[in-house]
């Protein structure tokens, strides 16, 4: 495995050789040649550390210390060192070495202690209680001195580490909403989605953003952010194409505490995160994780960064919230909600594409945050649900609007965070979504990411295949996201 760390301020790669002994001769690809390349690029190279040994390993790390230059460290390696039937071969990798095999490693190695008796000389190497009990203690009177001098300061430290959010946040986030509400304009969620971000870290001093290469796609950076640089600090994070290692980072910001972090890519994309994506929801971090370009309406990239099946796949992982909203004012509450939440990682999915500003009062953003609520209340009696998320609940509002004026009476609700949705009491899903009523979901993705929330007996035009290369609207309008295919399809549920 080849691991890099950041150790004061040098680049040190450990890599073990942990060969597979084949006819004799040692697999693997670290070769002379690799060690002179590193060596080509300015590396500093350390070979011939026997991996076993700690001793060994130390001075090397203390070798690559000295240096001023990234270090490699080289260390060889047997795998299953001791078992004498099964070292160096991958037998001992995936399979319990059985009790004869047991017996005659320990033989080999000379250990005579009972199984899962621990001897004493390695519990007192292990035991850093009382060392830590001390540093502990250090650190609270050194704390304690520090709130005596500066108790605002001190305050607002104790804040940050304890996750709690500042009084001025959800103010903050009230008159964003409102100015949404009294100036409703057309634009994409990602542009939406950087303005309530402008308007969060006003009150949000610990916001620590980031952008795996596409600050500019994504929009997640804000006014007043600083950009991290060698010797100087900052609250925004350049990770280069690195998906997984930018969300690799958020999950170690998040576990460290007093901070909140959020880094943000396209949404085809999160495939590249996915390990790490899923350890941030495993360890309920609070983590924020921005996806734009979030459907076929992406456009000309093509369906290699068209993304098909990755809302549905999001919504499979457990603890994470998958946030689809649908204009600004759905956007900035998906934007409070997460950072409100302590308990799990929030991915907010936006669209590339200006989307229009739906119809509000002030009382919705409680729908809003509940993942789901009705948009549009029917005017006749209740004969059809059109249930979407996005750039599609738009649509669903036009074809609502087509399909009522032949005198069916149709309810459009948006479902913003599914997950948040499925949360609430039977009641309040039931009054939203009312059982026994035709029921189609609209949603620019596969299928399946709605179907689990409908329920049976409910519909969803979706996009099951791989979209095409070729504007936004016109790929819409080629797999069917279009008012007449959507009234359609709505109308053939109807007894």
């Amino acid at each position: 495995s080849l691991a890099g760390t950041l150790k004061l301020g040098k680049l040190v790669a450990l890599y073990d050789s942990n060969g597979i002994s084949i006819d004799g001769k040692v697999a693997g690809w670290f070769t002379d040649d690799t060690a002179a390349r590193f060596r080509a690029y300015g590396w500093n190279v350390i070979e011939g550390v026997v991996g076993h040994d700690v001793n060994a390993v130390d001075r090397a790390l203390q070798g690559a210390r000295a240096s001023d230059r990234p270090t490699l460290i080289v260390c060889h390696t047997t795998i299953g060192l001791g078992s004498p039937a099964k070292a160096g071969s991958a037998d001992v990798h995936g399979a319990p070495l059985g009790a004869a095999e047991v017996e005659a490693t320990r033989r080999a190695l000379g250990w005579t202690q009972e199984p899962f008796q621990i001897p004493e000389i390695v519990c007192q190497a292990f035991d850093a209680r009382e060392r830590g009990a001390l540093l502990e203690l250090d650190w609270r009177r050194l704390l304690g001195r520090y709130v005596e001098m500066h108790p605002e300061e001190a305050r607002e430290f104790e804040r940050v580490m304890a996750g709690e959010l500042p009084a001025g946040f959800e103010s903050a986030m009230e008159r964003h909403l409102a100015g949404i509400r009294a100036k409703p304009e057309a634009l994409a969620t990602r542009q939406a989605s950087q303005r309530a971000l402008a308007a969060a870290a006003q009150a949000l001093p610990e916001l620590v953003g980031g952008s795996a290469d596409l600050t500019h796609s994504n929009l997640t950076s804000w006014p007043e952010c600083r950009t991290v640089r060698p010797g100087s600090g900052g609250n925004y994070i350049s990770y280069g194409v690195r998906e997984f290692g930018m969300t690799a980072v958020m999950n170690g910001l998040a576990l460290h505490g007093g901070v909140i972090p959020f880094g943000g890519t396209f949404l085809v994309f999160s495939d590249y995160a996915r390990n790490a994506l899923r350890l941030s929801a495993l360890m309920r971090l609070r983590v924020i994780h921005v996806y734009t370009h979030d459907s076929i309406g992406l456009g000309e990239d093509g369906p290699t960064h068209q993304p098909v099946e990755h809302v549905a796949s999001l919504r499979l992982i457990p603890n994470l919230e998958v946030w689809r909203p649908c204009d600004g004012y759905e956007t900035a509450v998906a934007w409070r909600e997460a950072l409100r939440r302590r308990d799990g990682p929030s991915a907010l999915v936006l669209s590339r594409q200006a989307l229009p500003a739906m119809a509000r009062d002030d009382t919705m953003a409680v729908g809003v945050a509940l993942g789901g609520y009705c948009l549009r209340t029917e005017a006749a009696s209740l004969g059809l649900v059109l249930a979407a998320t996005g750039s599609e609940v738009a649509l669903a509002m036009s074809a609502a609007g087509q399909l009522e004026r032949g005198g069916l009476g149709v309810r459009v609700v948006s479902l913003p965070c599914v997950e948040r949705f499925l949360a609430q009491p039977d009641s309040y899903r039931q009054a939203v979504l009312p059982r026994g009523v035709p029921t189609l979901g609209v949603e620019a993705g596969h299928p399946a990411g709605l179907a689990a929330v409908l329920g049976c007996g409910a519909e969803v035009h979706g996009i099951a295949t791989f979209g095409e290369s070729a504007p936004g609207p016109e790929l819409m309008q080629h797999f069917g996201f279009t008012v007449d295919h959507v009234v359609a399809h709505a109308r053939r549920l109807i007894p």
